[in-house]
C-alpha cells in the first residue's frame, strides 16, 4: 500500500512535496538521464553498468529528437549518444573477445587423445 500524506499535518506534506518532482517531459528525461549517469559512474558490477549504458544511449537519441531544445543541444545531445552507442558496443566486444578467451583457455586445458593405445 502507498502512503497517502494528510494534508493537516505540515510537516509530513511538506517533506512529502520534497520528494517530487514535476517537470516538463523533456526535463525529466534530461534529468533521469543524469541520474542514470551518475549510477553508470557508481554501479557495483558490470551488468548494471551495461544495462544502465545502453538506457543512457536510448534516452540521448529521445533527446535529441525532442522539441523544446535548440538546434544547438540537439546536435551536442546527439554527439553525446553517438559515444555513448560506441561505448556500449566497445564493452560488448571486450566481453565477448574475454569470452572466447576464456572458452579457449578451457579447452587448451583438456588433455589430447594419444596416437595409439596399447
Amino acid at each position: 500500500m502507498s502512503h497517502v500524506p494528510d494534508p493537516s499535518n505540515a510537516s509530513e506534506a511538506s517533506a512529502h512535496c520534497d520528494e517530487e518532482y514535476s517537470l516538463p517531459c523533456a526535463e525529466a528525461l534530461l534529468a533521469g538521464t543524469l541520474a542514470l549517469m551518475t549510477g553508470y559512474v557508481q554501479a557495483c558490477c558490470d551488468t548494471h553498468r551495461d544495462a544502465m549504458g545502453r538506457k543512457i544511449s536510448a534516452n540521448l537519441q529521445m533527446l535529441a529528437d525532442a522539441d523544446g531544445f535548440t538546434a544547438h543541444f540537439r546536435t551536442v545531445v546527439w554527439s553525446l549518444q553517438g559515444r555513448w552507442e560506441q561505448q556500449c558496443k566497445a564493452r560488448q566486444d571486450t566481453a565477448a573477445s574475454a569470452a572466447l578467451v576464456a572458452a579457449e583457455q578451457r579447452r587448451v586445458l583438456w588433455h589430447t587423445a594419444p596416437e595409439a593405445v596399447q
